[in-house]
């Protein structure tokens, strides 16, 4: 008999029990999948780091918000840059090559940037930020794919996000006393450090790339016409409309949050620094649940519902002055917008054929660049026009054109379509009874 919808929904979102992820890493046998966990959590502890304190080393040096926002418009910019480029490399290097590399080479950014003053320089600073961490995700990414089996090949992207956000909750508790006990800058140098120790492991510990096992599935497939480009874009329009969300709240609400807090909340700066701690910590603990309640009862369904709790938190920011009650409603907003991305991740991955991934996937990367692009100048320009309030206003209004959007597609995700057949097929054999025992009194 099949679960009822209360029982699906109790079991989505039931938190995973202690032993889960120590029963998971006993499945992967594979030293080098934990090594790149290893060096992806090290590397969100440093970007842990230099969020929490980035707008604020800005805005002490006499930057404006306008300012602030085209910075990291430079960031995206390196991301939009290098997403193609790095994978031609990755064919005429290797993925340790590349990860080394890049690692390196975001060390030396983020070494860098407390020592740079002009906007020109902070502004190249910032796009190599971008092109060398595109480097790294691709480069982990690729990784992970080549060595995981094909049935556990889910277990182990979650358990790499999973590491990314535990660094991302670290980064900030360790930026904020070092900033308070040395100086802003004291935590900019010690984010360095990290990747650097990361480059060295991954150089020193990190097998050889495998032989590529997809090859011969590739020619198998090259006959097969791909589909085309606008075509796919119309399977994956929900998908594309979150990540972009995603990009451009994220992009806007690290840089202009903070000094929303200070300015008009009156919050200590140093409090602010938390900020970022509080929302990865929401997406750590609650986007397993998210997205096991989205295999059970729809994966476009459970984004509609998180946007729409994610767009109140949103509003909240606004009337809550305590720090407290903001820091749970960032929380809260981490744990519902920050969830979407898996699973919009996911909603792709179901829609798409095999054959096509890698061209959605591209096409699913240039709207979360887009986003993180156009987010922080739009986000400044409000701000400094007619103030933080609006700045939110506008980013909840995103949420809710999401929101509808997703709704109005609603179509788009096959779980949808699979229960409407349900219903429909339990409608069709309740009638097909109903007539029969009708008509049995009358042959009789």
């Amino acid at each position: 008999m099949s679960l009822s919808w209360r029982s699906r929904l109790i079991r989505g979102l039931a938190p995973p029990s202690l032993a889960d992820p120590l029963l998971l890493l006993r499945r992967i046998h594979d030293p080098n999948i934990r090594l790149v966990y290893l060096a992806i959590f090290l590397l969100g502890t440093a970007y842990g780091m230099a969020i929490a304190v980035i707008a604020l080393h800005l805005d002490a040096r006499g930057f404006t918000k306008s300012d602030i926002g085209q910075l990291a418009a430079f960031f995206a910019s390196g991301i939009v840059a290098m997403s193609l480029p790095v994978g031609v490399l990755l064919r005429r290097f290797s993925a340790k090559v590349v990860l080394t590399a890049s690692l390196l080479g975001y060390a030396v950014t983020v070494g860098t940037f407390p020592l740079l003053h002009g906007f020109a320089a902070i502004a190249l600073a910032r796009f190599f930020d971008g092109a060398f961490s595109v480097g790294v995700w691709v480069s982990c990414e690729t990784i992970l794919l080549m060595r995981a089996d094909e049935d556990n090949k889910a277990y182990v992207t979650s358990l790499y996000a999973m590491s990314v956000a535990v660094g991302y909750v670290v980064g900030p508790l360790v930026a904020k006393p070092l900033a308070r006990a040395l100086s802003i800058d004291a935590a900019f140098f010690v984010a360095a450090a990290i990747p650097t120790v990361s480059s060295v492991l991954v150089l020193a510990r990190l097998d050889r790339d495998p032989p590529a096992t997809d090859r011969r599935a590739a020619l198998e497939g090259a006959g097969e016409r791909p589909e085309p480009a606008l075509r796919l874009l119309a399977r994956i329009k929900t998908c594309c409309f979150a990540t972009f969300a995603y990009g451009y709240f994220q992009a806007s609400v690290v840089l202009f949050l903070p000094l929303y807090l200070v300015e008009s909340k009156h919050i200590a700066r140093e409090m602010t620094i938390l900020v970022p701690a509080f929302f990865a910590a929401g997406m750590l603990l609650f986007s397993t649940a998210a997205g096991r309640l989205g295999d059970r009862i729809g994966h476009l369904l459970v984004m509609r519902v998180l946007g729409a709790m994610g767009l109140g938190m949103i509003l909240s920011f606004v009337f809550l002055d305590s720090f407290g009650p903001m820091a749970m409603a960032v929380f809260v907003a981490g744990a519902t917008l920050a969830s979407i991305s898996p699973l919009s991740l996911a909603l792709q991955g179901v829609v798409t054929s095999k054959r096509d991934y890698s061209r959605a996937n591209s096409i699913y990367n240039i709207f979360y660049a887009a986003g993180m692009l156009l987010g922080p100048p739009a986000s400044s320009a409000i701000f400094r026009s007619f103030g933080g309030a609006a700045m939110l206003y506008h980013l909840a209004a995103l949420w809710m054109g999401f929101v509808v959007f997703a709704k109005v597609f609603a179509a788009d995700d096959p779980a949808l379509v699979r229960s409407q057949s349900s219903r429909e097929s339990s409608r069709t054999s309740s009638s097909v009874g109903a007539a029969i025992a009708t008509r049995l009194p009358e042959r009789r």
